[in-house]
């Protein structure tokens, strides 16, 4: 009895050890593992299986609080940091002190919630890294359900399969494969439908898809065994994207992975207008082309923008109330793009102005054009701050490839060196920089999709770049600022002539992700102008500016100018502040009117006949760019008195009156008659913006001699094509004098 008492006594001592010394290991492990989790996990191997993120447990009495990024952020990640507790008006906390364990920003020392004398011009923001937390999974995949397992979709491509495609780009028609264990395999075609295919076409940037000829590809397929999917694919046509569709049932045996009495899946899909073969360029240019009826603005890249619709020969915005991904897609594959990657709203890139044609817009997916889906025609609360927009798939043209910028501090700037071919083999080099300006910078940034130009450089001396690639191999581009590649613009191809050379000279850049945007508001043109009788004397600041047309000079001061006055109410409906290129160390003082121009020509006004001949015109530098008035709940941030700082904040407005200086046309030389009064801002692209097209305004004017008034004022592009035409002068904001 007593032994059997001391066994089973040694048999405990025995499990209490073990079980200790599996603990120290399990510690010891953790500790090991530890150290190299910052690491992270290689591609392919998988997460640990206790990956579950579970909310913090928090006492009764702590303050339920919501935090959530806004502001203008460049990405998911930052941003200004707003709370909610009963509004998001006050200042809910300052002097904050945490420790870095507490599991709510409630928890951390402060004045106490609602006790702050500070102002939102100290609100406090961060940038959270990407590096994935415990918990979440952040995985580009494509997660379906079947029969209760979780499917992962690692990626999805198109591979061109004849050797006439191969070559190809974009890539139009070939297999459709999914990456799946690390390796492609095919889709078997026994359940696949033409909805699939519109789908998958969509995803790679295409509007529709179209026949193709399977007798190859089943030649094709006998030659070579297909290593095919274990599973169907079964989409309604209106997804835009893969992930949206369901799996049909598992087709496939693993054992063998055959597709009985199939094929692999094919598609062939139909390239934009901007994206396809150009061999009827002739013919097509014998053609007028239709208006359309939608466009994007304000975008960085091909493919995204504000949505605007013409109605009534007017463009206009859409409410982005309702506004969701199926709807942008239609606009999407109206537009000659594919599906839409995000449907954007808040006046995401950049605000309009005009009218908000359309509110509540619903689509079945399978409209021709936005026109045609529902919506509510009353745009009732409806502002520009509600504007929608759309990021669209489009074509993988390769033109990043042929593009870098070198030597910069970051990936958004550097010397442009590009990839050419050179006696048979491609070669990368430099850009001469003899008339480098913002629209060749532009075109560079959207090509690298690094989206708006800020600088354009004409020295980079201070980049070295890549030795290799100092020889100029491009010289005398000449861009539009619309071009997709910079080897679509003009250019002086296999001729080189760079008299200054490469090396310093080098062109480079610096991009940005976002833009300002400034528009005129016409109506307070229109309804601002006056005529005015003013003498010589009283007129010698604006004589010694140029303010006064050539034949001031020719008369005596006791002599009057007629002067055509109005105001301007410049807008910034971009994404950032605009600011006058210029330092301002380098602003020049006028001590006539006592102030610094920072921009030597900020507006220019002409008077055209109706035969566009030119009779009348002025200029104006920028007396000082400042904030006038702003948008509610916008702080003004610019303000030029004492030599402040100068620009116009996004969603505020500088309002240069009727009676300033040079705030006017001399019209004394002019006859009565009917006209057509220009205004053009930023007339020499000095400084970026995400829109041109929108920086003029044109009015009717009519001048009898007496009185002088303007009517059917509007801004550039803002009505349709046929009705600009009758309005002579520019047609968009290429300016090339001064």
């Amino acid at each position: 009895s007593r032994r059997q008492v001391c066994g089973l006594h040694s048999i405990c001592s025995c499990v209490i050890t073990y079980m200790l010394a599996l603990l120290f290991y399990w510690v010891l492990l953790k500790l090991s593992v530890a150290q190299y989790e910052h690491l992270g996990y290689p591609p392919g191997y998988p997460y640990p299986e206790q990956e579950e993120y579970t909310a913090p447990q928090l006492d009764p009495d702590t303050p339920r609080i919501q935090l959530r990024l806004a502001g203008q952020k460049r990405k998911h990640n930052e941003a200004e940091i707003n709370i909610y507790f009963v509004s998001s008006g006050p200042i809910w906390f300052d002097n904050v002190h945490c420790t870095g364990k507490e599991k709510t920003l409630a928890q951390c020392q402060s004045n106490g919630i609602g006790i702050s004398d500070c102002k939102h011009s100290e609100d406090v923001g961060v940038v959270c890294s990407d590096k994935r937390i415990p918990g979440f999974k952040f995985l580009n995949t494509l997660p379906n359900h079947v029969e209760n397992l979780d499917i992962h979709v690692e990626d999805v491509q198109i591979r061109a399969i004849l050797s006439s495609y191969r070559k190809r780009i974009p890539v139009m028609e070939g297999y459709v494969e999914v990456k799946d264990g690390g390796k492609w395999k095919q889709i078997c075609n026994k359940d696949w439908t033409q909805f699939n295919s519109r789908v998958i076409c969509g995803m790679f940037g295409f509007p529709g898809e179209r026949k193709y000829n399977p007798r190859v590809y089943k030649m094709f397929a006998r030659r070579r065994k297909p290593t095919y999917w274990d599973y169907s694919v079964n989409c309604t046509g209106n997804e835009a994207h893969l992930s949206s569709c369901k799996l049909g049932q598992a087709v496939l045996e693993k054992s063998n992975g055959t597709c009985p009495r199939g094929l692999p899946v094919v598609v062939s899909c139909v390239p934009g207008k901007d994206f396809a073969p150009t061999l009827m360029t002739g013919f097509r240019k014998a053609f007028r082309q239709e208006q359309p009826l939608v466009r994007l603005r304000g975008g960085a890249i091909v493919g995204e923008g504000r949505v605007e619709v013409l109605k009534n020969g007017e463009w206009g915005t859409i409410c982005d109330d309702k506004w969701s991904l199926l709807s942008a897609t239609v606009v999407c594959r109206e537009l000659g793009f594919g599906t839409a990657k995000e449907a954007l709203s808040g006046g995401r890139l950049g605000q309009g102005m005009g009218p908000v044609h359309m509110n509540e817009v619903e689509c079945s997916g399978f409209e021709k054009s936005i026109t045609e889906c529902s919506f509510n025609k009353e745009a009732l609360g409806c502002s520009h701050e509600e504007d929608a927009a759309v990021r669209c798939n489009v074509p993988k043209m390769g033109f990043q490839e042929r593009l870098r910028l070198s030597g910069g501090r970051n990936p958004y700037e550097g010397r442009v060196e590009v990839l050419v071919e050179r006696n048979g083999s491609l070669v990368w080099g430099t850009v001469c920089s003899e008339g480098w300006r913002t629209m060749e910078a532009m075109v560079v940034c959207r090509q690298l999709g690094l989206g708006f130009a800020s600088n354009a450089f004409q020295e980079t001396w201070y980049w070295s770049g890549e030795v290799s690639a100092d020889a100029v191999v491009m010289s005398g581009v000449r861009c539009s600022g619309t071009e997709m590649s910079l080897s679509h613009c003009l250019h002086h191809g296999a001729h080189l002539s760079c008299p200054k050379g490469g090396g310093r000279y080098a062109a480079g850049v610096s991009c940005s992700e976002t833009a300002p945007d400034l528009v005129l508001n016409p109506q307070v043109v229109e309804q601002t102008t006056y005529m005015e009788d003013r003498p010589m004397f009283m007129l010698q600041c604006a004589y010694e500016e140029n303010c006064l047309s050539s034949t001031s000079s020719e008369v005596p001061a006791n002599t009057y100018r007629r002067l055509l006055r109005f105001s301007s109410q410049i807008h910034n409906n971009g994404q950032s502040d605009f600011r006058p290129k210029a330092d301002k160390h380098s602003w020049v003082w006028h001590d006539c009117h006592r102030h610094y121009h920072s921009m030597e020509v900020f507006t220019i006004y002409d008077l055209f006949s109706l035969n566009g001949t030119k009779v009348a015109e002025g200029h104006k530098a920028s007396f000082c760019l400042e904030d006038s008035e702003c948008d509610e709940g916008i702080e003004k941030r610019y303000e030029c008195a004492n030599f402040g700082d100068q620009g116009i904040t996004v969603g505020c407005w500088d309002t240069y009156r009727h009676d300033i200086d040079c705030q006017w046309v001399d019209i004394t030389d002019l006859k009565p008659g009917d006209y057509i009064f220009q205004i053009i801002i930023n007339p020499n692209y000095e400084v970026p913006e995400s829109d041109y097209t929108n920086n003029f305004t044109k009015c009717r004017c009519r001048y009898d001699g007496h009185r002088v008034w303007m009517y059917s004022c509007h801004n550039g592009g803002s009505l349709s094509s046929e009705t600009e035409q009758t309005f002579p002068g520019l047609h968009s904001n290429q300016v090339t004098h001064r």
